[in-house]
Protein backbone atom coordinates (compact mmCIF):
# COMPACT_ATOMS: atom_id res chain seq x y z
CA UNK A 1 0.00 0.00 0.00
CA UNK A 2 2.95 2.52 0.51
CA UNK A 3 4.12 2.17 -3.01
CA UNK A 4 0.79 3.18 -4.37
CA UNK A 5 -0.02 5.75 -2.21
CA UNK A 6 3.69 6.99 -2.93
CA UNK A 7 2.65 7.16 -6.36
CA UNK A 8 -0.47 8.78 -5.93
CA UNK A 9 1.45 11.34 -4.41
CA UNK A 10 3.97 11.61 -6.96
CA UNK A 11 1.28 12.24 -9.19
CA UNK A 12 -0.21 14.56 -7.45
CA UNK A 13 2.87 16.55 -6.99
CA UNK A 14 3.57 16.14 -10.39
CA UNK A 15 -0.10 17.95 -11.37
CA UNK A 16 0.63 20.58 -8.70
CA UNK A 17 3.86 21.26 -10.72
CA UNK A 18 2.29 21.57 -13.72
CA UNK A 19 -0.30 23.80 -12.81
CA UNK A 20 2.75 26.24 -11.17
CA UNK A 21 4.26 25.93 -14.53
CA UNK A 22 1.07 27.79 -16.07
CA UNK A 23 1.28 30.69 -14.34
CA UNK A 24 4.69 30.94 -15.24
CA UNK A 25 4.53 33.97 -18.96
CA UNK A 26 4.79 31.45 -21.96
CA UNK A 27 4.05 33.76 -25.03
CA UNK A 28 1.77 32.21 -27.96
CA UNK A 29 3.70 32.19 -30.87
CA UNK A 30 3.46 35.68 -33.11
CA UNK A 31 0.74 35.40 -35.20
CA UNK A 32 2.02 37.21 -38.91
CA UNK A 33 0.44 41.14 -38.34
CA UNK A 34 -3.29 41.52 -40.82
CA UNK A 35 -2.23 43.08 -44.30
CA UNK A 36 -5.21 42.03 -45.62
CA UNK A 37 -7.65 44.51 -47.10
CA UNK A 38 -10.07 45.89 -44.10
CA UNK A 39 -13.70 44.96 -44.99
CA UNK A 40 -15.82 47.60 -46.53
CA UNK A 41 -17.51 49.70 -44.15
CA UNK A 42 -19.60 53.06 -44.50
CA UNK A 43 -20.84 53.89 -41.20
CA UNK A 44 -23.08 56.90 -41.37
CA UNK A 45 -22.09 60.47 -40.60
CA UNK A 46 -22.70 61.16 -36.43
CA UNK A 47 -22.16 57.55 -36.05
CA UNK A 48 -20.55 57.28 -32.50
CA UNK A 49 -19.41 55.11 -29.47
CA UNK A 50 -19.61 56.08 -25.69
CA UNK A 51 -18.45 53.98 -23.01
CA UNK A 52 -20.91 53.40 -19.51
CA UNK A 53 -18.81 52.25 -16.49
CA UNK A 54 -21.01 50.29 -14.00
CA UNK A 55 -18.59 49.21 -11.76
CA UNK A 56 -15.39 46.95 -11.17
CA UNK A 57 -14.33 43.84 -9.03
CA UNK A 58 -11.18 42.98 -8.15
CA UNK A 59 -8.60 40.42 -9.09
CA UNK A 60 -5.22 39.27 -9.30
CA UNK A 61 -3.04 39.68 -12.59
CA UNK A 62 -1.63 36.47 -11.67
CA UNK A 63 -5.12 34.77 -12.54
CA UNK A 64 -5.69 36.94 -15.90
CA UNK A 65 -2.69 35.90 -17.60
CA UNK A 66 0.77 33.99 -17.82
CA UNK A 67 3.04 36.29 -16.08
CA UNK A 68 0.91 38.16 -13.86
CA UNK A 69 2.20 39.05 -10.94
CA UNK A 70 0.44 37.69 -7.67
CA UNK A 71 0.64 41.61 -5.74
CA UNK A 72 -0.50 43.13 -9.05
CA UNK A 73 -4.39 43.91 -8.16
CA UNK A 74 -6.20 45.31 -10.40
CA UNK A 75 -10.25 46.53 -10.76
CA UNK A 76 -11.60 44.63 -13.68
CA UNK A 77 -13.98 46.38 -15.77
CA UNK A 78 -17.90 45.87 -15.82
CA UNK A 79 -18.91 48.53 -18.96
CA UNK A 80 -21.31 48.58 -21.63
CA UNK A 81 -20.64 50.40 -24.43
CA UNK A 82 -23.26 52.67 -26.09
CA UNK A 83 -23.54 52.52 -30.01
CA UNK A 84 -25.09 55.19 -32.12
CA UNK A 85 -26.32 55.02 -34.81
CA UNK A 86 -28.97 56.92 -37.49
CA UNK A 87 -30.79 53.21 -37.74
CA UNK A 88 -30.89 52.49 -33.99
CA UNK A 89 -28.30 52.45 -30.89
CA UNK A 90 -27.22 49.51 -29.65
CA UNK A 91 -25.58 48.83 -26.05
CA UNK A 92 -22.74 46.03 -26.43
CA UNK A 93 -23.22 44.36 -22.69
CA UNK A 94 -25.12 45.99 -20.16
CA UNK A 95 -22.24 46.10 -16.99
CA UNK A 96 -23.79 45.31 -13.34
CA UNK A 97 -27.00 46.11 -12.65
CA UNK A 98 -29.10 47.44 -9.06
CA UNK A 99 -29.35 43.50 -7.85
CA UNK A 100 -25.33 43.12 -8.40
CA UNK A 101 -24.78 41.76 -4.63
CA UNK A 102 -27.66 38.64 -5.19
CA UNK A 103 -26.15 38.13 -8.73
CA UNK A 104 -22.66 37.63 -7.01
CA UNK A 105 -24.25 35.59 -4.70
CA UNK A 106 -24.78 33.37 -6.93
CA UNK A 107 -20.97 32.23 -7.49
CA UNK A 108 -19.12 29.78 -6.03
CA UNK A 109 -17.58 31.48 -2.66
CA UNK A 110 -14.08 31.56 -4.51
CA UNK A 111 -15.29 33.70 -7.67
CA UNK A 112 -16.91 36.24 -5.18
CA UNK A 113 -14.32 39.19 -4.86
CA UNK A 114 -14.43 42.82 -3.31
CA UNK A 115 -16.44 45.36 -5.72
CA UNK A 116 -17.67 48.63 -6.31
CA UNK A 117 -20.80 49.51 -7.68
CA UNK A 118 -21.27 52.56 -9.90
CA UNK A 119 -24.53 54.32 -11.79
CA UNK A 120 -26.48 51.08 -14.16
CA UNK A 121 -26.45 51.48 -17.13
CA UNK A 122 -30.74 52.32 -17.56
CA UNK A 123 -30.24 55.46 -14.53
CA UNK A 124 -27.00 56.52 -17.00
CA UNK A 125 -29.06 57.20 -19.88
CA UNK A 126 -32.36 58.78 -18.16
CA UNK A 127 -29.94 61.21 -15.82
CA UNK A 128 -28.17 62.42 -19.55
CA UNK A 129 -31.58 62.77 -21.29
CA UNK A 130 -31.31 59.42 -23.19
CA UNK A 131 -34.04 58.63 -25.81
CA UNK A 132 -34.19 55.08 -24.99
CA UNK A 133 -37.10 54.68 -27.43
CA UNK A 134 -34.08 54.38 -29.95
CA UNK A 135 -32.25 51.83 -28.26
CA UNK A 136 -32.57 48.77 -30.59
CA UNK A 137 -31.51 46.20 -27.76
CA UNK A 138 -28.29 45.03 -25.86
CA UNK A 139 -25.71 42.82 -27.65
CA UNK A 140 -24.14 40.44 -25.18
CA UNK A 141 -20.69 39.00 -25.85
CA UNK A 142 -21.60 36.13 -23.81
CA UNK A 143 -24.18 35.35 -21.27
CA UNK A 144 -21.79 35.46 -17.95
CA UNK A 145 -23.33 37.30 -15.06
CA UNK A 146 -20.54 40.47 -15.14
CA UNK A 147 -22.01 41.04 -18.58
CA UNK A 148 -25.61 40.85 -18.19
CA UNK A 149 -26.41 41.71 -14.59
CA UNK A 150 -27.31 45.22 -15.88
CA UNK A 151 -30.22 43.69 -18.22
CA UNK A 152 -32.74 43.78 -15.55
CA UNK A 153 -33.14 47.12 -15.70
CA UNK A 154 -33.85 47.20 -19.52
CA UNK A 155 -36.63 46.95 -21.25
CA UNK A 156 -35.01 46.14 -24.60
CA UNK A 157 -34.50 42.73 -26.59
CA UNK A 158 -31.45 40.69 -25.49
CA UNK A 159 -29.54 39.94 -28.89
CA UNK A 160 -28.07 36.13 -29.02
CA UNK A 161 -27.23 33.76 -31.58
CA UNK A 162 -28.57 29.90 -31.53
CA UNK A 163 -25.18 28.58 -30.19
CA UNK A 164 -25.49 30.93 -27.06
CA UNK A 165 -28.64 30.40 -26.36
CA UNK A 166 -27.98 26.94 -26.19
CA UNK A 167 -25.29 27.66 -23.87
CA UNK A 168 -27.74 29.41 -21.12
CA UNK A 169 -30.19 26.10 -21.57
CA UNK A 170 -27.58 24.27 -19.98
CA UNK A 171 -24.74 26.26 -18.00
CA UNK A 172 -24.64 26.53 -14.29
CA UNK A 173 -22.46 29.76 -15.40
CA UNK A 174 -25.57 31.19 -16.99
CA UNK A 175 -27.71 31.25 -13.83
CA UNK A 176 -27.89 35.25 -13.83
CA UNK A 177 -28.79 35.44 -17.18
CA UNK A 178 -31.49 33.48 -17.20
CA UNK A 179 -32.93 35.58 -13.86
CA UNK A 180 -32.33 38.75 -15.37
CA UNK A 181 -33.71 37.74 -19.20
CA UNK A 182 -36.96 36.69 -18.02
CA UNK A 183 -39.77 38.94 -19.82
CA UNK A 184 -37.36 40.26 -22.45
CA UNK A 185 -37.58 39.80 -26.03
CA UNK A 186 -34.79 37.67 -27.63
CA UNK A 187 -33.77 38.83 -31.08
CA UNK A 188 -32.11 36.12 -32.71
CA UNK A 189 -29.66 37.06 -35.78
CA UNK A 190 -27.56 34.36 -37.07
CA UNK A 191 -23.85 34.19 -38.85
CA UNK A 192 -25.92 35.06 -42.42
CA UNK A 193 -22.58 36.74 -43.65
CA UNK A 194 -19.14 35.35 -44.60
CA UNK A 195 -15.65 35.29 -42.67
CA UNK A 196 -14.82 38.28 -41.27
CA UNK A 197 -10.52 39.55 -40.65
CA UNK A 198 -10.06 35.63 -39.56
CA UNK A 199 -13.27 34.78 -37.58
CA UNK A 200 -15.01 32.05 -39.44
CA UNK A 201 -18.79 33.74 -39.99
CA UNK A 202 -20.50 37.15 -39.05
CA UNK A 203 -23.95 39.26 -39.54
CA UNK A 204 -23.76 42.84 -40.39
CA UNK A 205 -25.75 44.87 -38.29
CA UNK A 206 -27.18 47.65 -40.13
CA UNK A 207 -25.79 46.18 -43.66
CA UNK A 208 -23.49 49.42 -43.85
CA UNK A 209 -20.29 46.90 -42.28
CA UNK A 210 -19.98 49.63 -39.06
CA UNK A 211 -21.23 47.08 -36.47
CA UNK A 212 -20.97 43.52 -37.39
CA UNK A 213 -20.69 40.66 -34.79
CA UNK A 214 -18.13 37.85 -35.64
CA UNK A 215 -18.66 34.62 -33.96
CA UNK A 216 -15.88 33.85 -31.78
CA UNK A 217 -16.88 31.00 -29.34
CA UNK A 218 -14.90 29.20 -27.17
CA UNK A 219 -15.19 31.02 -23.89
CA UNK A 220 -19.18 30.43 -24.79
CA UNK A 221 -20.51 28.59 -27.01
CA UNK A 222 -21.83 31.57 -28.81
CA UNK A 223 -19.98 34.16 -27.48
CA UNK A 224 -18.83 36.62 -30.18
CA UNK A 225 -16.54 39.76 -31.31
CA UNK A 226 -18.14 43.03 -31.71
CA UNK A 227 -16.17 44.83 -34.70
CA UNK A 228 -17.26 48.69 -34.56
CA UNK A 229 -16.56 50.70 -37.81
CA UNK A 230 -16.80 54.45 -37.51
CA UNK A 231 -16.35 57.66 -39.21
CA UNK A 232 -13.33 58.84 -40.72
CA UNK A 233 -11.80 55.25 -40.47
CA UNK A 234 -11.64 54.43 -36.46
CA UNK A 235 -12.11 50.87 -36.09
CA UNK A 236 -13.02 48.79 -33.04
CA UNK A 237 -12.98 44.97 -31.87
CA UNK A 238 -15.17 44.74 -28.06
CA UNK A 239 -13.37 41.17 -27.40
CA UNK A 240 -15.16 40.18 -24.50
CA UNK A 241 -13.84 37.14 -22.89
CA UNK A 242 -11.28 36.66 -25.23
CA UNK A 243 -8.95 37.31 -22.88
CA UNK A 244 -9.61 39.66 -19.57
CA UNK A 245 -6.60 42.32 -19.66
CA UNK A 246 -4.37 44.18 -22.77
CA UNK A 247 -1.46 42.16 -21.81
CA UNK A 248 -3.33 39.01 -23.32
CA UNK A 249 -3.10 40.96 -26.65
CA UNK A 250 0.23 43.12 -25.97
CA UNK A 251 2.33 39.89 -24.21
CA UNK A 252 0.43 37.14 -26.38
CA UNK A 253 -0.67 36.18 -23.07
CA UNK A 254 -3.46 33.30 -22.05
CA UNK A 255 -5.07 32.60 -19.00
CA UNK A 256 -3.20 30.44 -17.31
CA UNK A 257 -4.41 26.65 -17.86
CA UNK A 258 -6.32 26.08 -14.73
CA UNK A 259 -8.38 29.16 -15.34
CA UNK A 260 -8.87 28.11 -19.02
CA UNK A 261 -10.16 25.26 -17.90
CA UNK A 262 -12.40 26.54 -15.37
CA UNK A 263 -13.28 30.14 -17.49
CA UNK A 264 -13.80 28.13 -20.98
CA UNK A 265 -15.81 25.80 -22.43
CA UNK A 266 -13.35 24.63 -25.49
CA UNK A 267 -9.70 26.52 -24.56
CA UNK A 268 -8.55 25.59 -27.78
CA UNK A 269 -10.92 27.96 -29.64
CA UNK A 270 -10.26 30.79 -26.96
CA UNK A 271 -6.77 31.01 -27.90
CA UNK A 272 -7.29 30.30 -31.97
CA UNK A 273 -9.63 33.64 -31.43
CA UNK A 274 -7.08 35.64 -29.41
CA UNK A 275 -4.07 35.05 -31.98
CA UNK A 276 -6.69 36.40 -34.71
CA UNK A 277 -7.36 39.96 -32.70
CA UNK A 278 -3.47 39.74 -32.01
CA UNK A 279 -3.05 39.85 -35.46
CA UNK A 280 -5.43 42.73 -35.37
CA UNK A 281 -4.16 44.68 -32.75
CA UNK A 282 -2.09 47.34 -35.45
CA UNK A 283 -5.30 48.41 -37.75
CA UNK A 284 -7.63 48.93 -35.26
CA UNK A 285 -8.19 49.23 -31.23
CA UNK A 286 -8.77 46.10 -29.12
CA UNK A 287 -11.25 46.18 -26.15
CA UNK A 288 -10.63 42.88 -24.18
CA UNK A 289 -14.32 43.67 -21.71
CA UNK A 290 -12.61 43.46 -18.07
CA UNK A 291 -9.51 45.72 -18.66
CA UNK A 292 -10.51 49.46 -17.15
CA UNK A 293 -7.89 51.45 -19.43
CA UNK A 294 -8.84 49.53 -22.49
CA UNK A 295 -11.96 51.57 -22.83
CA UNK A 296 -9.53 54.74 -22.55
CA UNK A 297 -10.07 56.03 -25.57
CA UNK A 298 -13.58 55.81 -25.59
CA UNK A 299 -15.73 58.84 -24.40
CA UNK A 300 -17.82 58.21 -21.66
CA UNK A 301 -21.77 59.00 -21.56
CA UNK A 302 -22.42 62.46 -20.25
CA UNK A 303 -25.18 65.15 -20.42
CA UNK A 304 -23.60 66.80 -22.93
CA UNK A 305 -23.50 63.56 -25.69
CA UNK A 306 -27.26 63.29 -25.98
Amino acid sequence: MIYVWTAVALAGIAAALLVIRSFRPAPLPAPAPWTGPMPDASPPAGMEIYQLPTGTYENRALLAYRGGAFGDLRKFAATAVLVRHPAGDLLIDAGFGEDVEAHIATMPSYRRTPHELGATVRDQLRANNYDLTRLRGVVITHAHWDHVSGLAELDVPIWMNAAEERYVDRAKDAVVFRDVAKGHEIHHYTFDGPPYLGFPSSHDVHGDGSVVIAEAGGHTDGSVVVFVNLPHGRRFAFIGDLTWQLEGVTLRAERPKLLRMLADVEPARVRDGLLRVIALAGVMHVVPAHDVHAYDPIQEWTSTSS
